[in-house]
């Protein structure tokens, strides 16, 4: 049985996002994925106009002269959301958790999905894969992805974003938009995220605390870590510490925005003190540009 106020949030979380889908975000996801899932149908001789990145080479050079590939749109996409539920995202120091936020942000493109007639599904993992929903249409299935999202009760504490990949390799053979959404306190993913990215639409939504980034000076503080359980007293009075704790901060922020930069990996930055509306059409826009 779901206890009611879980209820309540996927209600006012439907409510909220339904809203910005329909004034917002629809149009903006339809120019955006729609059309960009292409199936090959066949090939033909080039024609003045015909954008040249869809030269088949191979074919140019036996027949001596050029040939495009051509290519249908494909009715409908299949959106994943690859969602970390790791210890690190029961975290929140302003308005909400670090996991609410990203339930939420979650349901916006879910519900954008299915406006457009889409598939939605999703995994949830931590150290492992702790949940899989196959891809469906319709709204009374993403009301089921946005209550497992709210309701799953995590069985591992750390975050294993190479296995997460792998998983989605396996249930899903056709090429799909991929949502990864996590906060990549982790390591050792980049092989499976280039393999992820050459396979599917990758997008990488990195979720964020201001005091994951920040230190504020009020003396000593007990500190756990959230996916080790190992505690730590940290004298946040200390103007040293609290720079290389920053300074750190930074250096791993610098390095995730590295990688997804040299895999040609879009990525969505939101902060837990800030609206996730501006970041995300920020998003929409970029690549709409891009795509015309």
């Amino acid at each position: 049985m779901i206890p009611k106020e879980i209820l309540k949030k996927v209600k006012r979380i439907e409510i909220q996002t339904r809203g910005l889908v329909n004034d917002v975000f629809s149009g903006e996801y339809h120019s955006v994925f729609k059309g960009r899932g292409m199936e090959f149908a066949e090939v033909r001789e080039y024609q003045i106009g015909d954008d040249i990145r869809t030269i088949d080479w191979n074919v140019t050079a036996r027949m001596g002269h050029p040939f495009v590939k051509v290519f249908d749109e494909e009715r409908e996409l299949t959106v994943m959301l690859v969602v970390d539920v790791s210890s690190s995202s029961d975290f929140g120091t302003v308005e909400q958790m670090k996991g609410e936020l990203a339930a939420e942000i979650c349901a916006l493109l879910a519900f954008s999905a299915i406006k457009n007639n889409d598939k939605v599904g999703l995994i949830i993992f931590s150290d492992r894969v702790e949940k899989y929903v196959a891809p469906k249409k319709g709204k009374s299935h993403v009301l089921r992805v946005i209550r497992e999202l709210l309701y799953h009760e995590p069985q591992g504490h750390q975050t294993n974003i190479t296995e997460a990949l792998e998983f989605l390799s396996r249930v899903t053979q056709r090429r799909a938009v991929v949502f990864l959404v996590s906060d990549f306190i982790a390591s050792g993913y980049e092989k499976a995220l280039q393999i992820a990215n050459k396979r599917h639409d990758l997008v990488t939504i990195t979720i964020t605390d201001p005091r994951e980034q920040e230190l504020p000076s009020i003396g000593l503080i007990e500190f756990e870590d959230a996916e080790t359980g190992e505690t730590f007293l940290v004298d946040t009075g200390d103007a040293d510490l609290r720079d290389e704790f920053s300074s750190q901060a930074e250096q791993r922020k610098q390095d995730r925005e590295r990688v997804f930069k040299s895999m040609n990996i879009d990525t969505v930055s939101i902060n837990t003190q800030q609206s996730y509306i501006d970041p995300l059409i920020r998003f929409f826009k970029m690549r709409a540009k891009r795509f015309r």
